[in-house]
């Protein structure tokens, strides 16, 4: 457990000391992209991308099929420890506000590193959920171990 968690806070930093997707442009103010660079193409943004699109379309076995079991998930000061944990409480809260928010990716890199890749992204989430307007940038990271031939989702951290 404490190697893993050290593989990922290792990829977590290499995320900020090596990545230029989030090189400040302080001439425009605006963060840089570099969509031919991305990384989103990648066996492992691929992953990512499933992920993303079964949460957005409510398809919680494929979500949870592309998490490794011990997944640990940070949101909003919250943990949580397992795939299941993840799937059998706040996936479904996750679910519902992305079927009703159109989401834009403004940013993503994925960086693949033998068996490890890491990918950041920013979006911004846009529509109405019970009333009320929705108009947030988001941040997410995540960190990726290749096992056995197969890409699994090991760490996601989120934030508003």
């Amino acid at each position: 457990m404490k190697s893993t968690l050290s593989i990922i806070m290792t990829s977590l930093l290499l995320v900020l000391l090596s990545t230029k997707a989030f090189a400040h442009d302080n001439s425009k103010n605006k963060l840089r992209t570099y969509p031919e660079k991305s990384g989103a193409d990648t066996e492992a943004g691929k992953v990512i991308t499933q992920f993303h699109k079964a949460l957005k379309l409510g398809q919680k076995n494929t979500a949870r099929y592309q998490l490794a079991d011990d997944v640990i998930i940070f949101e909003g000061g919250k943990v949580e420890r397992s795939a299941n944990d993840y799937a059998n409480n706040h996936m479904l809260a996750d679910m519902k506000y992305l079927a009703a928010i159109k989401t834009e990716i403004l940013e993503h890199s994925v960086k693949v590193v033998g068996d490890i890749a890491y990918s950041i992204s920013r979006t911004k989430s846009t529509g109405q959920l019970k009333g009320k307007y929705i108009n947030q940038d988001s941040m997410e990271s995540m960190v990726l171990i290749k096992k056995a031939g197969r890409w699994k989702i090991k760490q996601i951290h989120w934030s508003n």
